[in-house]
């Protein structure tokens, strides 16, 4: 398989992988459709194309994972995006969770720590033609001068909510987050709904990477 193709076995793969995960629970058509419409194989290495329209997370250099395509509808069906929505993304890594949103419409705000990472997700998806906003740096302390946000989807386990994300959420702005520190981190669903006052739900275990502070 080319890497740089999208053919009719791709396509037809990634179909496959929509009806999937539409099985496991996904209800949102917007949301499969989007899953329907990345190339979610131009996100991951040479190697692992074959392996691209399986509900399973693969390394992506760095230390780091394309997450499973079934965990990165699930946050983005939580998070409940309507279009011209700016959404803060902790963590781009491969770049693919940022795609689905940006053919949600959404005017995405991205922020990476890893160099590598960061300069290769840029390549990817402003070869893809998607508009989005590429930030190096430490996602912890979010984007307070381009706040505040409707939306803000942390992609890596966070050992707790940071206060800097939640005061750069609109009141009635939502915030999806996989908390803890242990191997298994619980998905979170953070409702702002007063200028000190959120509404916190938990919606089941998945595994992350840790969010980790600083650069690199």
């Amino acid at each position: 398989m080319d890497k740089n193709e999208d053919d009719f076995q791709l396509k037809g793969l990634r179909k496959k992988l929509v009806d999937e995960i539409r099985r496991k629970g996904i209800r949102d058509e917007r949301v499969l459709e989007a899953v329907n419409k990345v190339p979610r194989h131009k996100f991951m290495d040479s190697g692992f194309i074959k392996f691209a329209y399986r509900d399973q997370a693969f390394p992506i250099g760095a230390g780091q994972t394309i997450s499973q395509p079934f965990t990165v509808a699930f946050q983005t069906e939580l998070l409940s995006v309507n279009p011209q929505d700016k959404v803060l993304e902790i963590g781009t890594g491969s770049g693919y969770q940022a795609a689905i949103l940006a053919e949600l419409g959404a005017k995405v705000f991205t922020i990476e720590r890893q160099r590598e990472l960061f300069l290769k997700s840029q390549s990817i998806l402003s070869g893809l033609n998607y508009n989005v906003s590429f930030f190096y740096g430490d996602g912890s302390k979010g984007l307070p001068t381009y706040g505040p946000f409707d939306r803000i989807i942390i992609t890596a386990a966070a050992p707790e909510i940071p206060e800097a994300l939640i005061e750069q959420l609109k009141i009635g702005g939502r915030m999806v987050v996989p908390l803890g520190k242990g191997r298994s981190q619980v998905m979170m669903v953070v409702d702002k709904t007063g200028e000190n006052e959120t509404r916190v739900t938990e919606h089941g275990s998945f595994v992350f990477v840790p969010l980790l502070k600083g650069k690199q």
